[in-house]
């Protein structure tokens, strides 16, 4: 994930961003970089459990916050009967963390095509190969049909399963630790058609 300018400190005073999505810019990459950040994705287990995974943030903006996955996922049966989920970004060695909870609905079909584009060759075939039956193979067996598959397929289509979601958060949380003062939070909460923000501790 690509270091980031930060135009407010979340320890300074003053008064923050209105906008939630005017800070999320400083702290996370465009959309057009390549390096995508791993966020992990909670969400509400079948069985009412909850459940977690690592996803790539595809893209951002007013809309929502994008992740593209197969449609066979246990996440997307998941999310067909509780549409709500929980994001969380970490930056590595930083003292920053991003903390998203609300809606999810389906992307938009263009949306989902630029993410297939976007897409490396091998997490392109991991949407066409990465099946339960190929799991349950030796692994030379599972290295066999793999290495088939990508020499039958040097450029392969969009996978038919290949299905994108995008978070509309109706929480957004800051987190940001210090060295000279404790950690802090500034959580921005949707009020009708804007946002309240209010500072907690860490």
């Amino acid at each position: 994930m690509s270091a980031a300018v930060e135009l407010f400190d979340l320890h300074a005073d003053g008064t923050p961003p209105a906008d939630p999505l005017v800070l999320a810019r400083e702290w996370l990459p465009g959309d057009d970089e390549p390096e995508r950040p791993q966020v992990t994705l909670g969400t509400v287990g079948t069985d009412g459990w909850p459940d977690a995974r690592t996803v790539l943030l595809t893209a951002f903006d007013e809309t929502g916050f994008a992740f593209h996955t197969s449609a066979a996922s246990r996440k997307v049966a998941e999310l067909a009967a509780l549409p709500r989920a929980s994001m969380v970004v970490l930056w590595p060695g930083s003292t920053r963390q991003l903390v998203l909870r609300g809606d999810v609905v389906p992307d938009a079909e263009e949306s989902v095509a630029a993410a297939w584009a976007s897409r490396s060759d091998h997490l392109r075939q991991l949407a066409w190969c990465n099946t339960d039956e190929l799991a349950s193979l030796p692994r030379a067996e599972r290295q066999q049909r793999w290495a088939a598959w990508a020499a039958a397929n040097p450029a392969p289509g969009q996978a038919g399963s290949w299905v994108g979601y995008r978070l509309q958060p109706r929480e957004l949380t800051f987190w940001a630790g210090g060295y000279d003062a404790a950690s802090r939070r500034l959580q921005y909460t949707r009020a009708g058609g804007g946002w309240r923000w209010q500072h907690l501790a860490g």
